[in-house]
């Protein structure tokens, strides 16, 4: 513990991983990595740039001074500049040819790209785990009926394994979205001041071939395929805003699930894991809150709201370019990637552990049942000779009436009360025959192996995992 403030994505829900890529000794040595390359490919495209100078760039990619660079920094104002100098200091040689032709944006954009690229990549595993759990889930319930909701409202059967695809079809639109957003990825590469390259014009006098093939170097130095065709001083701030738009898709997928567990632990139908010495409550001992899926949710609504900021900042970058995104973007870009991060490690974390009260599942069932089974006993009730309207309200009045009772706490028995109507041509045990709970979940099993099957490719060797989480 410190005395200043820490961001609990930082201290309570981020992995290692995302916390060291958006470190400042990922950013900084990646701003090195990119002098390095744009000096390498001058030195091979016939610039004075010198191997040597290269080489002792290169060597001191990791040794920052940061107590040098913020001292340049408040000296000079201008972040960029002081670890220009900072470098040049570790490696005096070089000193001189670090940053030739480039502008600012040159380490920070590309940075940037370089990490939001691996961040989203990072996430893609995450998310692949959690579609991966819930598959494992859907199978083992793929024929347990349950009560399906409307409005949240008892409705008819589907299956515990069927609802879980639901979530998963969430999960999969995501994945596709995150596949185009990671795959339709571009670099600025090294464009200048306003994106004309001009002074590369003046260095490499006039050898556009020369400009051309320098971004390609440096572009696939770092897995990039090609660079934006056109830009300003920045690469497109609508980037951002596809990249977190991607992250909110998620989040809005994650709240979607939790808030349904949410609704299932109420009726102890579902309940997420719960540890053996587990506080639900400080004052009421006996409770199992559904604290991770409520975090879920909590999270995934801070995301929704942070993704917000990118497409203001994309709407309001002046001509070239302007600076008013700058700040914003430190916080809104890397907090979302951490949240996203955080939000996926607590859904892998559920839905490894996720247990089903099947007695109760069963129970509220069975408790529906007979109002469910109507339809069926009124289909059956007109192949014995009844009228369809006159069996349809005689089942409307006598639902009414147990339902009525079950509010007021009084016994009700529905399939005592049709047979009594000899309309139906039945007795009870006959109908008491129809309440068998499968004959009601439909395709369900049918759609949820089918639904399986066709997403076991993407799954293949994705471990089950149960992310650990601060509680």
């Amino acid at each position: 513990m410190t005395g200043k403030y820490e961001s609990p994505l930082s201290s309570r829900y981020a992995s290692e991983y995302m916390l060291r890529l958006f470190s400042m000794d990922t950013r900084i040595q990646t701003w090195r990595k990119l002098w390095v390359a744009l000096a390498r490919a001058e030195h091979a495209l016939g610039l004075p740039v010198t191997q040597e100078q290269v080489d002792e760039l290169e060597a001191h990619i990791t040794d920052i001074d940061y107590a040098c660079a913020a001292a340049r920094e408040k000296e000079v104002r201008h972040d960029v500049m002081a670890h220009v100098y900072a470098y040049g200091k570790a490696a005096p040689s070089a000193a001189g040819i670090i940053h030739l032709g480039a502008t600012s944006c040159y380490v920070t954009d590309n940075a940037d790209l370089i990490l939001y690229r691996d961040g989203l990549k990072y996430l893609r595993g995450e998310l692949l785990k959690v579609i991966a759990n819930l598959s494992e889930f859907a199978d083992a319930y793929k024929a347990t009926p349950t009560l399906g909701y409307t409005h949240y409202q008892p409705a008819q059967l589907v299956t515990v394994g069927k609802r879980a695809t639901l979530w998963m079809q969430d999960f999969m639109s995501d994945l596709e979205e995150l596949d185009f957003v990671i795959s339709s990825m571009k670099f600025l590469g090294c464009r200048g001041t306003t994106g004309t390259e001009a002074s590369f014009l003046e260095l490499y006098a006039g050898d556009t071939a020369k400009i051309d093939e320098m971004n390609r170097m440096i572009s696939a130095e770092f897995g990039f395929d090609i660079c934006y065709p056109v830009c300003g001083q920045t690469y497109p701030r609508k980037t951002d805003s596809r990249i977190l738009n991607c992250l909110s898709s998620i989040a809005q997928s994650c709240y979607r699930m939790a808030g349904d567990i949410r609704l299932l632990q109420h009726d102890r139908q579902v309940e997420e894991p719960f540890e053996k010495n587990q506080i639900g409550s400080s004052a009421m001992a006996y409770k199992r809150n559904p604290m991770r899926s409520e975090r879920i949710c909590s999270l995934a609504r801070y995301l929704m709201a942070d993704a917000l900021n990118a497409p203001m900042t994309a709407s309001t970058q002046w001509l070239e370019r302007t600076l008013d995104d700058s700040a914003n973007r430190r916080i809104s870009m890397p907090e979302g990637f951490l949240c996203a991060d955080a939000i996926l490690r607590l859904a892998q974390n559920v839905t490894n552990g996720l247990h089903v009260n099947e007695k109760i599942v069963e129970k509220t069932v069975r408790e529906y049942l007979p109002f469910i089974a109507t339809e069926n006993l009124m289909m059956e009730g007109v192949k014995r000779g009844g009228d369809r309207q006159e069996l349809h309200e005689i089942i409307r009045s006598c639902s009414m009436d147990a339902t009525s009772k079950m509010k007021n706490g009084e016994s009700w028995d529905l399939l005592a009360d049709l047979a009594k109507h000899s309309e139906f041509g039945m007795t009870k045990e006959e109908m008491e025959a129809a309440l068998e709970p499968s004959l009601y979940t439909g395709r369900c099993a049918e759609q949820v192996s089918a639904y399986l099957e066709a997403v076991k490719p993407l799954i293949a060797g994705v471990a089950k995992t149960q992310a650990q989480i601060n509680i």
